[in-house]
């Protein structure tokens, strides 16, 4: 796997290293050793799917309060997205920094997002499929979020937005919150 860090503390893409012939390619996506030998010391306890009717969808931006602050690794397993990321780490020298990448089925990338960092995504096409894995088991208590439009961090997503659930287009303006 190749780890290529991005401007957010902890955040990196995830490339898979291929071993290609006649068949295909064949490539490991989760090693928690390569992560570890990385800086990235996780264990995944979860993995979650989401399928995308339409796009222009967006699902965010999400995050996991104290005490259950979840890591996740994204990946778009059928179709493409725009991932995008954003810093809530007060303690952090990206605080508020935010890292957009794009996610296919061609180039089976990965994004791994630490805890504290609130994270979104925008379909790209039709028939979009993210798979999550995460350091937490989901906590719907500790689930929170940002507006996906806040004016705050001026996110530009590439599609006018189709479809977003009410939660998240009802989020609250971005204000700093010690327990996030």
């Amino acid at each position: 796997m190749i780890f290529h860090p991005t401007l957010i503390a902890g955040a990196v893409v995830v490339e898979p290293q291929r071993a290609e012939d006649e068949r295909g390619f064949f490539a490991r996506v989760w090693c928690e050793s390569e992560f570890a030998r990385h800086g990235i010391e996780v264990s995944m306890l979860q993995a979650s799917l989401s399928h995308n009717r339409s796009a222009g969808t967006i699902r965010g931006m999400h995050f996991s309060r104290l005490p259950a602050q979840e890591g996740k690794l994204v990946r778009c397993q059928n179709g493409r997205m725009l991932d995008v990321i954003v810093d809530l780490r007060r303690d952090q020298p990206s605080y508020l920094k935010q890292v957009a990448v794009e996610l296919d089925d061609r180039s089976h990338r990965a994004l791994y997002i630490p805890p504290g960092v609130a994270h979104g995504f925008q379909t790209l096409v039709d028939d979009c499929d993210v798979l999550y894995m995460m350091t937490q088991a989901y906590q719907p208590e500790l689930a929170a979020g940002v507006r996906f439009d806040d004016p705050a961090f001026g996110i530009r997503w590439p599609l006018p937005v189709s479809v977003i659930s009410d939660r998240d287009r009802a989020y609250p303006d971005f204000v700093t919150d010690p327990r996030s």
